[in-house]
């Protein structure tokens, strides 16, 4: 007793070392905790599928985990299999130390380690190759254990687990391995799953489910068995989970919507879990969709594609390149939010501006010829020009004179401000203004903001900024009246997709989309936006880098992918049906020429009627011609002879009985489209010989001097090549637009020659235009070559073509060859009256 009295105080002191010991060994090697950036940076969809994963700075793919947070199966499996006594033990389990030791000491070798889930944590953070498997790097990490249980909760270590253990490759921490492995959240593990990511860590390499399938389900159904054993799961749950295969996909982080994860990693560099707005399963399909489609497109391309939903303006797929690593198309470039040129993708905004303003309804005449805007003179795609058309022909064939048109009179400067208050930012050249060619993708615009604005045809007019992630602020801004944003969409929606006609059977199945292609300059930008009563959509094909792509523009590469895209989203009850219009829209019949209500003008004056939709009440004439001409739109009022129907002046040198007369005159550069008939009828009647020239006469008009009307051209016997002709038109100082078959082909000034090669065989009419009005037109025929050594005589063959090909180009695949009144109206020269196959935008 008396010896025990003496050790007590050794033993208190003894202790009291020890302790001080061991908080001196803490201070002085405290424990390798993670900090609190020390995991991977996850992008995730709105569901919470993983998009893309940012290795850590080790390059380590890991993710959050936590108890709460992943799979109760999961965490009953991990503790029944690896620590039993997780809960209850201070770090170390006393009798699987001294029952390893045991078995070391008799075997020699290390049995079993007697490791808990603290210690396995201590070696995983010790990270040095092989310290843990000799006796001092058991011990070293039997102190860690203590040290980790000291400074850290239960759940605390076990989050460190759940993060930390190896699972192969780059892959570490159950959630990570859950998605790599499984392609689902561990949160969702079923028993079998479980058990499996429970036995992985024993050894990453020998038992990876997507090298060593077999391997692996003899593992984990040793987990299962054990499970069965200690009663966590019943017997049948366990057989249950034997029969499922082991099935794992090939270890790879997740990689979709790359481009925008890496552009919200930037901007949010501090968070660990970014949400965004995106549609998993429709931007896995997408992503494959856009891959498969451009598969066989020329080398370097690449292409963008962003879905909106118009009622949140969230983006709901985003494909910022073809593929992400592939260096010839620069799929690091984000063309979503690229600068480019837009094509013709801002022209509907046009005609929403000159609805708001009252100059144009639906079906307003509008003139397709050569025109000069101060020295300006826009053409079309194809070349080819079609004379009168309505405003909705104009917008949905994407006719570049129309546009530039109504934006001069809109004027390009205040359009510019309009677009870039409602969120379309603009970029023109430095030191540059907005002009004329604004409308035809003379500026700089992003796919996100054309988004943004087009969703305003089906948001009442209000455009909006696209969002990415849910706290992204909805930002909109007015683009449009509800009722112009309503009628430039139904006359987008009604233009039938490329091929489509009415009746066909799946026709009324698909949603009502309303579409606008774009082609920039030299063929390097390809467009097509469209939208639904849901969502906007917009594609972009192109070359990163800003070479040409020949061949290829918007109505053929963008807008099939758009109309596949479209027709794959989820759907809703009354997507295809017609939206009814607003209050302040209305239909109302109309006249041409002078394009007002039909009640409101004289029935004779009445050539074409046409159902147009009118905003606020308000049908506007024909728009004044630019220029004063002698023949001038508009009503024409005279006095006749009632007798003679001649036509009086002030000054006639006998008495008549008069009577009032008017004629409605179409625009003067409609004129070499107009049928003979149409002409006739808006031309005043002849001035009565005894009556003094009142100035009101007819246009002058042009002579063609070169080629007679009529003529028939053949090559000399042998030739290879053209007939080559010198041309000239008499009768007029100003610049003259030759048109061959509706395709302008020379610009002279007065009498000035010019000398064209006729190589197309068939018959064609040629046409001449003065910026005054004045024009003449003929008609011809190029004999097909002999190739038996003449020229055939050109009866048969010649006369069953009523008009040959212009030259080759290439034709867009939503040209159209049914019959309308209108396309009949637009057939250039006095005696034509056929049917021409014109394009849509292209």
């Amino acid at each position: 007793m008396a010896a025990l009295k003496r050790l007590l105080p050794w033993l208190r002191w003894g202790t009291v070392a020890l302790l001080l010991g061991l908080l001196a060994l803490d201070l002085a090697f405290p424990p390798r905790l993670p900090g609190a950036r020390d995991t991977s940076t996850m992008v995730v969809a709105a569901d919470g599928t993983p998009l893309r994963a940012f290795a850590d700075s080790e390059g380590v793919w890991r993710l959050p985990a936590r108890r709460e947070s992943v799979s109760p199966l999961y965490v009953q499996a991990l503790l029944a299999y690896e620590d039993r006594w997780f809960d209850r033990h201070p770090g170390v389990n006393p009798y699987a130390l001294l029952r390893a030791g045991w078995q070391w000491a008799r075997g020699g070798r290390i049995v079993s380690g007697g490791s808990t889930l603290t210690m396995q944590v201590a070696r995983i953070l010790d990270r040095r190759p092989g310290a843990t498997r000799s006796l001092p790097g058991k011990l070293v990490q039997v102190l860690r254990a203590l040290q980790l249980e000291a400074c850290l909760s239960k759940d605390q270590i076990l989050a460190l687990y759940l993060e930390r253990a190896p699972f192969g490759g780059t892959i570490e921490g159950v959630e990570a391995a859950s998605w790599a492995y499984l392609g689902k959240p561990a949160a969702r593990l079923s028993h079998a799953e479980a058990a499996l990511l429970v036995v992985l860590p024993q050894a990453p390499s020998r038992l990876r489910p997507d090298r060593h399938p077999e391997a692996a389900q003899a593992a984990r159904d040793k987990v299962l068995e054990r499970m069965a054993a200690l009663g966590v799961w019943t017997p049948e749950q366990v057989r249950e989970a034997k029969v499922e295969a082991v099935v794992a996909r090939r270890l790879r982080p997740p990689l979709s919507a790359p481009l925008l994860a890496q552009r919200l990693r930037a901007a949010r560099p501090r968070e660990e879990r970014i949400a965004t707005t995106l549609d998993a399963g429709l931007q896995r399909t997408l992503e494959a969709r856009v891959e498969a489609y451009f598969s066989g497109l020329p080398e370097r391309t690449s292409a963008a594609l962003l879905v909106v939903d118009n009622t949140t303006m969230e983006a709901r797929a985003y494909v910022g390149s073809l593929d992400l690593a592939d260096r010839s198309r620069l799929g690091h470039v984000d063309m979503v939010r690229a600068w480019r040129s837009p094509g013709s993708t801002l022209k509907p905004f046009v005609y929403g501006m000159a609805l708001d303003d009252g100059l144009i309804h639906s079906h307003s005449l509008l003139v397709d010829a050569p025109q000069s805007f101060g020295g300006y003179r826009p053409g079309n795609f194809d070349a080819v020009f079609n004379g009168p058309v309505t405003a909705a022909t104009a917008l949905q064939r994407s006719l570049n004179v129309p546009a530039v048109d109504l934006l001069d009179r809109i004027g390009p400067a205040r359009f510019a401000a309009r677009l870039v208050h409602a969120g379309i930012e603009l970029r023109f050249p430095r030191g540059a203004s907005p002009n004329l060619a604004l409308v035809l993708g003379g500026t700089g615009a992003r796919l996100e903001d054309l988004v943004g604005a087009h969703a305003a045809l089906h948001r009442d007019g209000l455009a909006g900024r696209v969002r990415y992630t849910p706290d992204d602020p909805l930002i909109e801004r007015r683009l449009l009246s509800p009722g112009a944003a309503w009628i430039v969409r139904e006359i987008l929606e009604s233009n039938p997709r490329p091929g489509e006609r009415e009746g066909m059977f799946d026709v009324a199945r698909r949603p009502r989309v309303a579409w606008k292609t774009g082609t920039s300059y030299g063929f390097r930008d390809a467009w097509a936006l469209g939208g639904t009563r849901r969502y906007t959509v917009g594609v972009w094909v192109g070359r990163p880098d800003g070479t040409p792509l020949p061949g290829q523009y918007g109505a053929l590469t963008a807008l099939p992918l758009l109309f596949e895209v479209v027709d794959s989203l989820p759907r809703g009850p009354g997507d295809g049906a017609p939206v009814p219009p607003p209050p302040s829209v209305e239909k109302r019949e109309v006249c041409w020429p002078l394009g007002t209500a039909i009640e409101s003008q004289p029935p004779e004056l009445c050539q074409r009627r046409f159902e147009a939709w009118v905003l606020d009440r308000v049908v506007p004439p024909t728009l004044a011609e630019r220029e004063a001409r002698a023949w001038s739109a508009g009503i024409e009022r005279f006095e006749v002879d009632a007798a003679t129907g001649l036509r009086l002046s002030a000054h006639c040198r006998r008495p008549h009985v008069a009577r009032p007369a008017m004629v409605a005159r179409w625009p003067a550069l409609a004129s070499p489209w107009l049928p003979a008939s149409t002409r006739r009828a808006s031309t005043l009647p002849p001035l009565s010989p005894d009556c003094a020239d009142d100035g009101r006469g007819a246009v002058a008009t042009l002579r063609i001097e070169g080629l007679a009307d009529g003529a028939v051209l053949a090559r000399p016997p042998g030739s290879a090549r053209g007939i080559r002709v010198s041309l000239r038109a008499v009768g007029t100082d100003a610049p003259v637009q030759w048109l061959l078959d509706g395709r302008r082909i020379a610009t002279t000034r007065g009498a000035n020659p010019f000398v064209h090669v006729f190589d197309a065989a068939g018959t064609h009419r040629l046409t001449a235009l003065a910026d005054t009005g004045a024009w003449t037109s003929i008609g011809f025929r190029v004999l097909v070559p002999d190739t038996g050594g003449g020229a055939a005589g050109g009866g048969d063959d010649a006369g069953a073509r009523p008009s040959a090909p212009a030259p080759a180009r290439v034709q867009p695949p939503s040209a159209s060859s049914t019959c309308s009144a209108l396309e009949t109206l637009n057939s250039p020269g006095a005696s034509t009256n056929r049917c021409l196959t014109t394009p849509s935008s292209a």
